[in-house]
């Protein structure tokens, strides 16, 4: 029997809004530029905490895993694929 924490965890984890994009430019203090394929502008994103904490470098043309912020904001790059 799952409790109501168990609900609301499982529920938040399937809201997530992950796209697949492509580097297109590199921004100082680990920011980036990321274009989806969907849209013509390309969006900013930044690195993940766990990134910057083991170096994994990311160069322009690198395909990205990238979280969306549900309210428009920056996205946040979770894997380099």
């Amino acid at each position: 029997m799952l409790s109501a924490n168990m609900v609301a965890i499982a529920m938040s984890t399937d809201e997530k809004n992950i796209k697949v994009g492509v580097v297109v430019e590199n921004l100082p203090n680990t920011m980036f530029r990321v274009q989806f394929e969907d849209q013509e502008e390309p969006e900013l994103a930044y690195l993940a905490g766990k990134m910057k904490l083991y170096r994994i470098r990311i160069l322009v043309g690198d395909k990205v895993e990238v979280l969306l912020d549900p309210y428009g904001g920056k996205g946040r790059i979770i894997k380099r694929l």
